[in-house]
Parts: C-alpha cells; structure tokens; sequence
C-alpha cells in the first residue's frame, strides 16, 4: 500500500509500509485512587527485562510512605541502601519485609521515577529518585525534600509480577493518587510507547532562552536539554513565569544540600556556578494542575575540555508553586554571562 500525506505534513500508511516501533517504553499497567486506601498495586504484569515506575502519591493527616514489594513477598528480603536529602548513606539487611523508600512526611505530596531489572534466576536491582513536598506546602518559601534509593529483591526463582506500593505510615493514599509500570524488552515489537514527543527544539542561533513553544498539558513530563557555550549556567523555568515561584534543592559533586526559596527560576545547576561550556541535564515532572509541580533532575557540566578535568554533578528536586495552572511551555534560560550556542537543544516528551 502507498504511503498518503495529509495536513500538518502529517504521513500515513499501515505496518505493512514500515516496521513497528522496536523498545520503546510501554505502558503495562496503573493503579490510579478513586477513594482513600492503604496500597497501589499493579499486577499480573508481563515477563519484561526492564520496569520503569512512576508514582504520584497524594497523602492527607498523618506521615505517608510509599514502600513497595514485589509480587507480595512480604519476607524480609528487600536489603537497601538510603540517602535523605543528601545525608550519609542509611542501609538495612534483614530488617524490612518491603522496600522501604523513604521517610514519611506529614501531609506530603511526592513523586518518584524508579527502575528495576528483571531477570527470574537473579536478584532484582532497583533505584530510585523522590522528591517530597511536605506538608503539601503551595509555597515557594518551602523548599521541597528528596531521597536516592537503591536495593534489591532477593528473590532468584521468579519474575516480577506485581509491583505493590504500599502506605506504610499513620495515614493513606487519598485519591488522584497513582501507580503506573512501564515495560521493555529487547524482544518489543510495538506502536504503543508510552513517552509521546511534545517539542524539539535546537538554537539557530545564540541566546539566553531555549523555549519548547507551546506544548500540550500532560500528566507526567520527561524533559533533556543539551547546551553549548562559554560561561553558562542552565535553569529552567515553566509558562514563562519569572515570578519568585521557584523552590529547588541541590547537591553538587556529591557535596551536602543546598537549598533555594523563592527563586525567579529553578537553582539546580551542577556545581561551578555559572563558568560551564557544556551541560546535559535530564527531568521528570508531575504535571497537575490543581497540585504543587514536582521535578526531579541531574545534571553534568563541563567547565574545561579534555582529560584533565573532571565534569561537575548535580543532583536535584524543584518545586514550582503553581496550583492553578498545567505546564504547556518549558523555557531553558542561561543565569550566567554568556551564551547557549547553537548547537543547544531542549527535547519534551509527555503522557497522560
């Protein structure tokens, strides 16, 4: 069959004309709270070698957690390693009975991006990032939490099934809270990823701003930036708001946390300041427009080309305390003296 053209240089045709997408991440399953409750939980989940989740938890009252265990395994079999806010590692062996993610949190809101292989005959590897708005606080004088997971299933005989997050504190889940497993394997022969391209965007020239122009208002935001140039230092911002909005906390080089209240922008750039010649940083935001607007991001930076230097790091959580709006722009601005050269480039991927 002949390929056909249709508006917007839109171009169509069936799976006969081009191969599926291969490897794509692809929803598996979620769990989403229409009333109050203690567990989010998705099961009779594929055999994948990779499972990314994402979590959206909503809590009310008391402290909240979002521990998880995997196909209802409820031996303590779940060994972690922990850092709250960039503290010292915290680690427990035979203690838990599930995968404990991190301190409560009175009346929190927090969203996580997690990752776990999974390989039936070998312990299951996870990792994860958190960032945690206690108290539920709307403000940008609050500076919002975060914690770094890492720790392992045990169990060799078995493949993941079921992905269980549970409350585990004084209070529940309340509702719009959610739990959604994605999957990928090697093996994928699909046409449903998940993550849907919202904007690409590359400079045609120097500047300050790297702007996604208007995008469409998803739930979940997956957003990367490349930039280029001399004595830059790489912020964002969301809507165009220049307002002082903006909370974020950061570790640079692995250092100890700094934190940011009330910024015109997001303060998440990787230690050095504004004297970076390159920078490559990745975010995850949790993008409703009734709640606080939670993110999650890393970053490396080049401040000297060659051997000799080694890139700066950052590891950080923003908060922008918008409760009215849904984030349908992302502009990528430069705080430093120079410029983003054009070889600078912001990418947007969304889903509901």
């Amino acid at each position: 069959m002949a390929i056909t053209y249709h508006a917007g240089r839109r171009i169509q045709g069936t799976t006969a004309d081009v191969a599926p997408i291969q490897g794509g991440w692809t929803e598996l399953g979620r769990q989403t709270l229409t009333v109050t409750s203690s567990t989010l939980t998705v099961s009779n989940l594929p055999d994948k070698k990779y499972y990314m989740v994402l979590e959206s938890i909503l809590g009310s009252g008391g402290e909240i957690a979002a521990d998880i265990r995997f196909n209802g395994d409820s031996g303590t079999n779940y060994p972690i390693r922990r850092s709250n806010n960039g503290e010292a590692d915290w680690t427990r062996t035979t203690t838990y009975d599930y995968m404990y993610s991190g301190w409560g949190g009175t009346d929190s809101n927090r969203f996580l991006v997690g990752y776990v292989v999974n390989e039936p005959t070998k312990e299951k590897l996870w990792q994860h990032h958190q960032v945690i708005n206690e108290g539920r606080n709307t403000s940008a004088s609050d500076v919002p939490s975060r914690n770094e997971v890492v720790s392992k299933w045990t169990n060799t005989s078995a493949a993941i099934n079921e992905i269980q997050v549970r409350a585990g504190g004084a209070s529940d889940y309340i509702a719009g809270s959610e739990l959604v497993v994605l999957g990928w394997d090697e093996s994928d022969t699909h046409t449903t990823n998940f993550w849907e391209e919202l904007a690409s965007v590359e400079l045609g020239s120097a500047g300050d701003t790297i702007d996604s122009g208007t995008i469409t208002a998803k739930k979940y935001l997956w957003f990367q930036v490349y930039t280029e140039g001399a004595n830059t230092e790489t912020q964002f911002r969301f809507n165009s708001d220049s307002g002082a909005n903006y909370a974020s906390r950061r570790s640079g080089d692995g250092g100890s946390d700094s934190e940011f209240a009330s910024e015109t922008q997001s303060k998440i750039n990787a230690t050095g300041g504004d004297s970076h010649t390159a920078c490559l940083m990745n975010g995850f935001v949790i993008n409703n427009s009734a709640n606080e607007k939670l993110v999650i991001t890393h970053q490396v930076a080049v401040e000297q080309t060659g051997s000799g230097t080694a890139p700066r790091r950052s590891e950080g959580v923003t908060k922008w305390a918008n409760t009215s709006d849904s984030i349908t722009s992302i502009q990528i601005i430069n705080k430093s003296t120079g410029n983003f050269g054009t070889n600078s480039i912001l990418k947007v991927w969304g889903h509901d």
